[in-house]
């Protein structure tokens, strides 16, 4: 819990520092329009990847499979519009990089794989041995 509000404390307080940084390079409003120019062009990519989602999810539909990929990706394209509408460039950065298929499938297929690799054996307690299977004496058949 600890680290989840460090997260949400830290993130304004970078993005700003970000920001201020960039405003004094390229002039106060050149910053705020391209802050917005990033968010319109990102909120547009990403309703084109929602149809394309949506699209090949009711492909799958109808060929009887169960859409889990395109749920996924919908799921990551809904977080990336998230970080898309918050001002500033370090969230920009990472809603474009879930956006993009490629980027989208490596982190999502990433994130999975560590999530069922803790389930799964979360401390390494495995322990190595054989059954012996016992036959039955002699004298306990008679």
């Amino acid at each position: 819990m600890n680290s989840l509000l460090f997260l949400i404390l830290s993130i304004p307080i970078v993005e700003i520092v970000v920001i201020i940084k960039v405003g004094q390079q390229l002039g106060a409003l050149n910053t705020i329009l391209l802050i917005f120019l990033t968010a319109f062009i990102g909120i547009y990519y990403a309703r084109l990847e929602g149809l394309n989602t949506i699209r090949a999810g009711l492909i799958n539909l109808y060929k009887n499979k169960v859409p889990v990929n395109e749920i996924i990706s919908g799921a990551s394209i809904a977080i990336a519009v998230i970080l898309l509408i918050l001002p500033g460039f370090i969230t920009d950065f990472f809603g474009f990089i879930l956006l993009f298929p490629f980027t989208r499938k490596i982190i999502v297929k990433n994130w999975i794989k560590r999530k069922n690799e803790t389930k799964i054996n979360p401390h390494n307690d495995i322990v190595e041995g054989e059954i012996i299977k016992k036959e039955k004496e002699k004298n306990d058949e008679i």
